[in-house]
């Protein structure tokens, strides 16, 4: 590989992110799919960013060993199950660094904003107070309204976003991606599969199907994609995808072949 190859491939796995302190490679872990305790603790020997709660029984040991190895090496990212009180808010945080024994998350979110949380005065002042008092360094949310996504980028208290972003649903780009020149937030995506309907050819779909890499590979091809979850199965998943980001970004002619896809998948 040429010195220049190895620049734009080194460009497109890993990012300076300022409001993490870290530079990160860009796909995220989340245990919400199975994946077992062996191999979260072969991924976490890759990946930095990850999505983490209380429910991923599998995940919890092999991520607090791996803090405790290294706490800054890894970004990690928490949230209340329900995030409706401040009080709920705070005892989650709170109970997240008891049972991943360490001082301070690097993210804080909260979920499904307008569904699972609410993002009141008094919320948003608690949240304020944990990262004033160091036991979160930045505020998220997940977030499926995307018109209310693009005001919440452009003047909030969000450092970060996890938004819904893929092939079949590329919305982002009109409603989210032009108002985060103000502040930067954060932007993680998630859903880069579609619920895996990317992986299905539609009624007449004659040509191939997309790849779980060839997802992935799409959201990183957006500049204002920070990181990109994937949730694997086993171990088996886990390899691949991370073999398809080695291959760095997407050509020309898989860039139309999958906005073509996505969107006869959506429509």
């Amino acid at each position: 590989m040429s010195i220049s190859s190895w620049e734009i491939l080194n460009d497109f796995t890993n990012r300076e992110v300022p409001r993490l302190g870290r530079r990160l490679f860009r796909l995220g872990l989340s245990g919400s799919f199975g994946l077992d305790e062996a191999g979260c603790r072969e991924a976490l020997e890759r990946i930095q960013y990850v999505f983490w709660s209380p429910l991923m029984k599998e995940f919890t040991p092999a991520l607090r060993d791996a803090l405790a190895r290294d706490r800054e090496r890894y970004a990690v990212s928490a949230g209340p199950l329900l995030g409706y009180f401040p009080g709920a808010v705070r005892r989650a945080a709170e109970g997240a660094l008891r049972m991943l024994a360490v001082d301070y998350l690097d993210v804080f979110q909260l979920y499904w904003l307008g569904r699972m949380s609410v993002f009141t005065g008094p919320v948003q002042e608690e949240l304020v107070k944990l990262r004033d008092e160091g036991k979160i360094r930045a505020v998220g949310a997940s977030i499926h309204n995307r018109t209310r996504a693009g005001k919440l980028a452009g003047n909030s208290i969000l450092d970060l976003l996890m938004i819904r972003y893929n092939a079949a649903h590329p919305g982002a780009e009109q409603d989210i991606f032009p108002h985060l020149a103000m502040r930067r937030p954060v932007v993680v995506a998630y859903t880069a599969t579609a619920w895996r309907r990317l992986f299905r050819a539609p009624r007449g779909w004659k040509g191939r199907v997309a790849t779980a890499g060839d997802c992935y590979r799409f959201c990183l091809a957006n500049p204002h994609v920070d990181v990109v979850l994937t949730g694997p199965r086993n171990v088996a998943e886990l390899r691949e995808n991370l073999a398809a980001i080695e291959r760095g970004p997407l050509s020309p002619e898989e860039m139309v072949f999958l906005r073509e896809f996505g969107r006869t998948v959506h429509g």
